[in-house]
């Protein structure tokens, strides 16, 4: 995956695509959510994350930021906590989503918010993606 494609990834797993008729939109990370059918994708999780270590570079080292990017990234982690993990959101709110899948998600949303905030920091791919890549031996993305 280049940059370009994790760029156009990342736009649908946060809903701001404005194809809301490909299937990576409404199956996606935040489209999986709303509404909810009673699972969660582990795959859009390891796609946001496969996005990221592509992602990296820009993040870290340039001088500017794609507001799009940061965008994307901003909703997947705050929608994400909002509609499922807050007491009055709207999964837990109307009993959808199961405590094991909470604390699932709430794994990820702090693994992906950790990625970027280090990222953001200028820290390299070790202290950024170690964790994640220890809990899926063989895995890279």
């Amino acid at each position: 995956m280049n940059a370009e494609a994790a760029e156009l990834l990342l736009s649908y797993h946060s809903g701001r695509n404005p194809d809301v008729e490909n299937p990576k939109w409404t199956g996606g990370f935040l489209g999986s959510l709303r509404p909810f059918r009673g699972s969660l994708t582990e795959e859009n999780f390891h796609e946001v994350m496969a996005c990221l270590r592509v992602l990296a570079d820009d993040l870290g080292d340039g001088e500017t930021l794609d507001r799009g990017v940061v965008s994307d990234l901003w909703g997947i982690v705050h929608l994400g906590r909002a509609w499922a993990l807050a007491p009055g959101g709207m999964l837990r709110r109307n009993g959808l989503i199961s405590q094991d899948d909470q604390e699932r998600l709430g794994s990820w949303l702090e693994t992906i918010s950790y990625a970027v905030l280090m990222l953001l920091d200028g820290a390299g791919a070790e202290e950024v993606f170690g964790d994640y890549d220890r809990q899926r031996p063989g895995q890279k993305d």
